[in-house]
């Protein structure tokens, strides 16, 4: 007779809740099939890449303009005013041409549009490779982000590599390949300023030498140079009035971010000053709050030595204590809310201005420290506002409110990331695995 006071066996979990549980486990990294969720994403996307070129029509927009300039060049023509396509003059650095070169000599002189897209689907992969992991499913979900990249062939595609090349060198320690790939990144379009102060702060704080950093930033100038001979020899004020012209005027049919606040006030000079100030000072406060904090010291103590007495701003010690602060998950986050930060004030963006968005966006938002809900809640708000052609208020508002949500929650969530001495233990091991 069985005994009534032993409990009766667990019923076994229903069928349905162990696929969900298993599900979970592997999305979080808590199962041994979790691994194989990169390269699966990754093969998802190649065939994603194919499928677009195979069934969306291609969209004419620059790349006429870019080969019909690049002709222009071939023939002889070194003058920059002088250098026109269909939708303008040539308005880009060196690199560019160069890139654009090649690839009008591969696409008979430009017409092999489907080969151009096949290129430029391959260019997509190599910076998704190159990426964190991590980003790849909001990546894959962008309409947008395939969309400047393997419909339209724009040169936003080539910066955005360079930087991710120069973050992934920089984050390795390898100074002087990071440094020189970010200087071509900037070659091909100016852009990349956005994120030169960060660049700076890295090479100098990271470099562990004064001398180094010294070094670094005049190979910066002299590939700039170097780059730019051909057009620097015989018409230098042309070349960098054009290449790299701060005071362009913006239409505002075309703005993604400044729509809500009417054609007369984005038109206007006050209108201009105020976002500059508002990018100067917003840069300023993580430079002194945020990105020098491994130097143990404020800005003016900095500045002091190399001002009045012609000192390093550091001390051979005291860099090398700072060098081990600067840790890759340091230099991404430096670096990318550079970024966002210039995303932010810009007096206007473009849709091809996604391509450095969507890279960062989804990573900025967990270092802020927002629930994983929230951050897919606010891609795919931000994905949905840059996808609105023509931009509307409600669209552009909400462009520039979800970067002011990520600049705002950078800075307060992840300021642990610039205390000196405060490693994660994931933090370190990310170090260790980039070793």
């Amino acid at each position: 007779m069985a005994d009534p006071s032993r409990t009766s066996d667990p019923k076994p979990t229903p069928f349905h809740q162990q696929a969900i549980q298993l599900a979970f486990d592997v999305a979080n990294g808590r199962h041994a099939l979790s691994k194989l969720i990169p390269p699966a994403l990754f093969l998802a996307d190649a065939l994603l890449c194919g499928l677009i070129i195979w069934k969306v029509p291609y969209t004419e927009i620059d790349w006429t303009a870019y080969m019909e300039q690049v002709s222009q060049i071939l023939s002889g023509e070194r003058d920059y005013t002088k250098i026109r396509g269909g939708t303008g003059p040539l308005v880009y650095p060196a690199a560019h041409v160069y890139i654009y070169t090649g690839l009008y000599h591969l696409t008979d002189e430009g017409t092999n549009i489907l080969l151009a897209q096949q290129l430029f689907a391959g260019l997509y992969m190599v910076t998704l490779a190159v990426a964190p992991p991590y980003l790849f499913p909001l990546l894959i979900l962008s309409k947008r982000l395939h969309s400047i990249f393997v419909l339209r062939c724009f040169n936003d595609c080539f910066a955005v590599l360079f930087l991710w090349l120069a973050i992934f060198f920089l984050q390795r320690r390898n100074w002087q390949a990071g440094a020189l790939l970010y200087t071509l990144g900037l070659g091909v379009k100016m852009t990349l300023l956005l994120s030169l102060p960060a660049v700076g702060i890295v090479l100098f704080l990271g470099s562990g030498s004064f001398v180094t950093t010294l070094l670094l930033v005049a190979t910066m100038i002299l590939v700039q140079v170097l780059i730019g001979v051909p057009f620097l020899a015989h018409y230098p004020s042309e070349y960098l009035s054009r290449a790299f012209e701060l005071s362009r005027q913006f239409f505002f049919k075309w703005t993604v971010n400044w729509r809500f606040v009417g054609e007369k006030a984005f038109l206007s000079k006050g209108f201009a000053l105020t976002l500059l100030a508002l990018h100067v000072g917003v840069l300023g406060i993580f430079v002194t709050t945020r990105w020098i904090k491994p130097a143990r010291k404020s800005l003016i103590q900095l500045i002091s030595p190399l001002v009045f007495a012609g000192k390093p701003p550091l001390t051979g010690p005291e860099h090398r204590a700072a060098a081990r602060d600067v840790t890759p998950r340091y230099i991404l986050t430096t670096i990318l809310s550079a970024n966002a930060v210039g995303i932010l004030f810009a007096r206007s963006l473009h849709y091809q201005f996604y391509a450095y968005v969507a890279w960062s966006t989804p990573f900025l938002l967990w270092r802020a420290g927002l629930h994983p809900v929230l951050v897919y809640l606010l891609w795919a708000v931000q994905e949905w506002a840059w996808n609105v052609f023509p931009s509307t208020p409600a669209s552009s508002a909400v462009v520039v409110g979800v970067s002011g949500v990520t600049v705002a929650g950078v800075w307060f969530g992840a300021r642990e990331e610039w205390e000196p001495g405060t490693k994660s233990s994931s933090a370190k091991k990310e170090e260790a695995a980039l070793r």
